[in-house]
């Protein structure tokens, strides 16, 4: 039965994962979400069999059957992390709660990914996150609103504070949104682990451009809300052990 329930988290997994990539590629260019996909060299319109999650991108060895032009990586690599989230989740949650905390973490995954790529976090997304967490089994509602608004107005302020006293913006206007729909998801007590694990995930990403020798004025614009969702969904992964020190 486990096993079943994993097979459905990680076939939902691709699935979606294949139109979170396909969402994060387009929309942020104003491009329309609808319509069938096409190669991006030739602009050939893809047929059933070159659609296939995961296994189109193989045996096709990553190049379009039209004009041989490489396919990006992004979008396999995209559903299988989102084929493993599902299927982990639902693995160690084999239930319809289990389906639920999946479906936060796909959300979670294309923010992410907005805001890695594009510095974006649209209110569209963020915004319906909060009531959707906070409709979720598992902690009590009490603590998923004094998460969800201890998480905007904290978050807020220290933006508001760091406008004011360095003349420019240190926070995108998506970030509260974001950790308040992150603290109904994951309780009020999960924020100083959130915000700590974020910043500390953001030191190790540049010092590890700095060994590289990339430019580290490049890490100074680490995208804060992408750190926020990556702690989460670590914690996310974490499950029950993590869910009942915070009951």
């Amino acid at each position: 039965m486990l096993g079943l329930w994993a097979a459905i988290g990680g076939g939902l997994g691709l699935l979606l994962g294949s139109f979170i990539a396909v969402l994060t590629s387009r929309w942020p260019k104003g491009e329309t979400l609808l319509g069938r996909s096409r190669c991006d060299g030739c602009g050939h319109t893809l047929g059933a069999a070159e659609l296939v999650p995961l296994l189109s991108h193989l045996l096709q060895r990553g190049r379009c059957r039209h004009c041989s032009a490489a396919i990006a990586v992004r979008h396999w690599q995209i559903e299988l992390v989102a084929a493993v989230i599902g299927a982990g989740l639902l693995w160690r949650t084999p239930s319809l709660e289990g389906l639920a905390l999946a479906l936060a973490a796909w959300w979670l995954l294309a923010l992410l990914i907005l805001d890695a790529e594009h510095q974006w976090l649209p209110d569209a997304l963020t915004l319906p996150f909060i009531p959707f967490a906070l409709l979720l089994p598992g902690l009590p509602v009490e603590q998923r609103l004094w998460g969800a608004g201890l998480g905007f107005s904290g978050l807020w302020l220290i933006g508001f504070l760091y406008r004011r006293l360095r003349g420019r913006d240190g926070l995108g206007g998506g970030d509260p949104k974001l950790l308040a729909g992150l603290g109904a998801l994951l309780g009020g007590w999960s924020l100083p682990f959130l915000i700590t694990g974020a910043a500390g995930l953001g030191l190790a990403l540049a010092g590890w451009d700095h060994i590289r020798g990339r430019d580290v004025t490049a890490a100074t614009r680490l995208p804060f809300g992408a750190l926020l969702a990556g702690v989460a969904l670590i914690m996310l992964w974490l499950g029950p052990v993590w869910l009942e020190m915070l009951r």
